[in-house]
């Protein structure tokens, strides 16, 4: 199967792993053995003092500068070109690697990855030698009760943020100043704060996962089993009366952790193509290619003392001559969390209750859906823009009310439909068909222009106190070739396999004989020594032997060139050494590896794989990127001041806010105020 991790959809690919919950010892807190549940209290916020000064952050994961500039000068961006008349519109530098947890981490800490230390998506334990999510991680109870087959907690589990760091909204609340920070990555479970701040990339779905749908199908074609990024499940069928069942997190309290299901129905009309579903209480009607309202779901943990909410919408594909119905990962409940997705505990509540129920799901557009075939263009498109609709209602919201102090507003659109969608623009995109071209062309443009109308409203409701200021965490570039670092690492002679190792599905994690591996990649831009004392079967001495053994491999990796295009397919090798520092810096990759434009480590890769070609043609919908040379992919830095620093970097957006409001930034930011910047430009966000 696919691994599922997303970059906003990004999928780690075939390794099979275990379905698995966020598991249920951390949801609910459980601190009893017998009534299993903690009542969760929402602190009270003080009294900001008055000021006039005010700070509005609109976040747009992945504009790209280059086409920012194109759709200004042809007139389809009136409100930025206004912003940047009056103020500035300049490149802003990315991370070292340009990845948005990477990145993310960066603006919100003022930290280089070495201080925050989230250097990829991926990390791996040096001792395990298994890969783990980068950004947080879910720990079981230390004590747990046996009764039969049932396994009561004693105490409860942990979730714990791995991003190291203030982040500068906490400075700004601990002075008083009102904050709020919706859906803004790194930062689940949202670091404590008065302010009201809600969970963005990096919380997860209710399976414990970045996103797993099911499909519901009769028909043969589709194996029952994990597809990229999802599952596909028989129905029951008798007659036009079809039965399945919702599959949801595993019972941890019970002997094997069995998965947790509840049972639905359809029932289809005889002449209409409509069907009528009931699940629990629940009755709606849908539609041939309808979507459903939110739908909550309580899954039974002990009956009668502790559930789990979650919610998720349908979508009827087809109700004959077979039965397709796809329905989205199963998100946290923002009425009812189970895991702390806000600050205060009851933000998520309030919104939900004034705006209804909205995505979650940290990364929440499902690529996955589309890239497995589950769903077309158009109908991964209409869920796209329900994820887009979620985040502009909450904007819209939360703007109404902003009146004093710093409000910041993070939109994923254009960089999950930039993933997806380049390839209907690039006409050397390997798979670009002019069908596809004709209809969709226009996406990234059209999610553009929403940015445009987003930032009218931020302007409408900006007065003279008021400072706007527009970023993005990098740009973009095609994504038309996929390099297969640990093939080429094992072609080179630095990785070596076992003996009888198959061709097909090789991994390092599996196969890799460490007693002679001296490098391998994990992740999407690292490259790491098997070195002695760190790694688990470590033979590469620190030292002397180490940098002598990464001058090696980098140079090698520059001389890359790919035999179709004649290109380089690497631009920049940094050394962990050089790039970053802080107490983190010892968890980096050795190597950040910085491709060309067009190119891009292969998924395989990413986990461990060795696939047994070189260079791929990419000829799949996931035909944009970012993970390269950062260099070639800078962000956007727009403001309504005039930006003075010449090189802005992620690394100066925190001080800049605390300055804002005379709040001193604390000496291990070594970014500049941008509007007060002079002489050498800030060090670049590594």
């Amino acid at each position: 199967m696919r691994f599922v991790i997303l970059e906003r959809g990004m999928m780690f690919r075939r390794r099979k792993y275990p379905r698995r919950s966020v598991a249920l010892w951390g949801f609910a807190s459980i601190a009893g053995a017998v009534a299993l549940a903690l009542a969760i209290f929402a602190q009270g916020r003080e009294t900001a003092p008055a000021s006039a000064t005010k700070v509005v952050v609109m976040a747009v994961d992945g504009m790209d500068p280059l086409l920012l500039r194109q759709y200004m000068d042809a007139g389809k961006m009136p409100h930025f070109r206004a912003l940047a008349q009056q103020g500035s519109f300049v490149p802003l530098q990315t991370s070292t690697p340009p990845q948005t947890p990477v990145a993310f981490a960066s603006i919100i800490t003022g930290l280089n990855p070495g201080g925050h230390g989230i250097f990829d998506f991926i990390h791996r334990d040096p001792k395990t030698m298994q890969p783990f999510f980068s950004t947080s991680i879910v720990e079981p109870p230390k004590h747990n009760l046996h009764l039969g087959d049932w396994i009561i907690p004693l105490s409860g589990g942990d979730v714990k943020l791995l991003r190291q760091g203030k982040a500068f909204w906490q400075l700004l609340s601990e002075k008083g100043i009102p904050v709020t920070v919706d859906r803004v990555p790194s930062n689940f479970p949202p670091s404590p704060t008065k302010g009201n701040t809600l969970a963005g990339m990096g919380t997860p779905d209710l399976l414990g996962g970045y996103g797993t749908f099911s499909f519901y199908t009769d028909d043969p074609i589709f194996t029952p089993g994990p597809v990229s990024g999802g599952y596909v499940y028989p129905v029951t069928e008798r007659g036009d009366h079809i039965e399945a069942e919702v599959h949801g997190p595993q019972n941890t309290t019970r002997e094997g952790a069995p998965t947790v299901t509840i049972p639905f129905s359809a029932d289809r009309d005889g002449a209409e193509d409509v069907a009528l579903f009931s699940i629990r209480d629940q009755r709606f009607i849908l539609r041939v290619q309808e979507w459903s309202p939110w739908i909550r779901l309580n899954f039974s943990i002990i009956p009668g003392l502790q559930s789990i909410s979650g919610t998720c919408r349908f979508y009827l594909k087809q109700v004959r001559p077979q039965f397709e119905l796809y329905v989205t990962p199963l998100n946290i409940d923002p009425a009812n969390p189970a895991l702390p997705i806000s600050t205060p505990d009851d933000y998520s509540r309030k919104l939900a209750r004034d705006i209804g129920l909205f995505y979650t799901q940290g990364i929440s557009e499902d690529t996955n859906s589309l890239t497995s075939g589950i769903l077309s263009d158009g109908e991964y498109l209409q869920q796209a823009h329900q994820v887009f609709e979620d985040q502009r209602r909450i904007f819209e919201h939360e703007l109404a009310r902003f009146h004093s102090g710093m409000s910041f507003y993070y939109f994923s659109s254009v960089d999950t439909n930039g993933h997806m969608f380049w390839r209907a623009f690039d006409k050397k995109y390997p798979g670009y068909d002019p069908e596809t071209a004709e209809k969709y062309g226009s996406v990234l443009e059209e999610y553009y222009g929403e940015m445009d109308r987003i930032l009218g409203k931020i302007l409408d409701h900006a007065d003279k106190h008021t400072t706007v200021i527009v970023l993005s965490d990098h740009g973009f570039a095609p994504f038309r070739r996929a390099f297969n670092l640990n093939t080429w690492l094992l072609e080179n002679g630095y990785l070596v396999v076992k003996k009888g190792a198959s061709m097909e599905g090789r991994s390092i994690f599996r196969d890799a004989d460490w007693s002679k591996t001296r490098a391998y990649g994990v992740g999407l831009n690292g490259l790491y020594l098997n070195l002695s004392g760190r790694e688990r079967g470590g033979i590469v001495h620190p030292g002397a032997e180490a940098d002598k053994l990464l001058g090696e491999i980098s140079a090698k990796l520059a001389a890359v060139r790919d035999p179709k295009t004649q290109l380089p397919v690497i631009t920049r090798v940094d050394l962990a050494k050089d790039v970053y520092s802080g107490s983190a810096t010892a968890f980096a990759p050795d190597m950040i590896v910085g491709y060309n434009r067009g190119y891009r480590v292969g998924w395989d890769s990413v986990l461990g794989g060795i696939p047994s070609t070189l260079i791929d043609d990419n000829t799949e919908p996931w035909s944009g990127d970012h993970c390269m040379d950062h260099t070639l992919v800078p962000g956007v830095l727009l403001s309504n001041r005039r930006i003075l620093d010449p090189q802005p970097s992620l690394l100066d957006i925190a001080p800049t806010v605390l300055l804002q409001f005379g709040v001193t930034p604390p000496a291990y930011m070594t970014g500049l105020d941008v509007f007060r910047a002079s002489g050498p430009a800030s060090s670049a966000a590594k």
